[in-house]
């Protein structure tokens, strides 16, 4: 079981980059994109990752408007810079992460 996904509070009040990835344990287009999520963040430990587990009623996902997953969504203190939606390739998250790197 998950820890309990941040707030909304919490996830605006974050210091630095960060990645937000909504999905659930079950989903196979989740499960795909693992290897090439936690190849692109591996390098990056600069860059906080938080799976949050998403579905009916959570109340994260809904404040993201998050519709498929996986999604992910680039935040820089708190601000989202960029999102993700069932990444399919390397680059794609690798100018994600540029975005993270661009100055404000």
């Amino acid at each position: 079981h998950l820890p309990q996904p941040p707030t909304r509070a919490e996830v605006d009040a974050l210091p630095g980059a960060a990645v937000l990835e909504f999905g659930t344990p079950w989903c196979g287009h989740c499960l795909c994109a693992q290897p090439l999520i936690e190849q692109a963040l591996a390098p990056r430990a600069d860059v906080a990752h938080i799976k949050v587990e998403d579905g009916p009623g959570q109340r994260l996902g809904r404040s993201f408007g998050v519709k498929l997953w996986p999604t992910l969504v680039f935040l820089r203190g708190g601000q989202e810079v960029t999102r993700l939606v069932r990444p399919q390739d390397a680059q794609a998250l690798a100018r994600a992460l540029q975005q993270l790197d661009a100055p404000a």
